[in-house]
């Protein structure tokens, strides 16, 4: 299963900030859409991602006055991103490997998804409960 099937059929915009938000108001669209992260773009492209890891690292280091500054100073850069040819178990791979918990899917230099390791995690599971029960019904018609 590719990046691209997993996902097809969201309607869904991508959320995202552009380089010179300030941390305050990225912090407050984490809030508000209860999301751990989101792609920084700067034009069309990504330029990194702003994490709450991010703001958690930067006001323990520099205080509340990090808050006022853009995103592009905080944020984890550059992007490390996946084509929607991408298998779901590479991304995972990857995921786990790079020790990161978001992937932008990116498609001629375009941004057009926005996966989290709960979005693979959770095709996997579902994966594996699906093989589980195909193996109960044949073991039950032998």
């Amino acid at each position: 299963m590719t990046i691209a099937r997993l996902i097809e059929g969201r309607d869904q915009a991508i959320v995202s900030c552009a380089t010179g938000t300030t941390v305050r108001e990225a912090v407050a669209i984490l809030a508000e859409r209860r999301i751990g992260a989101l792609p920084v773009m700067d034009g069309g492209a990504v330029a990194g991602i702003f994490s709450e890891r991010d703001a958690v690292y930067r006001l323990a280091a520099h205080g509340a006055a990090m808050l006022d500054g853009p995103v592009r100073e905080v944020m984890t850069a550059p992007a490390v991103t996946v084509s929607p040819a991408t298998g779901v178990m590479e991304a995972l791979a990857l995921m786990t490997r790079r020790r990161f918990r978001h992937l932008p899917v990116v498609d001629g230099g375009r941004l057009v998804g926005f996966v989290s390791i709960g979005d693979l995690v959770k095709y996997r599971i579902d994966r594996i409960e699906s093989e589980a029960e195909a193996m109960r019904a044949y073991i039950q018609s032998a």
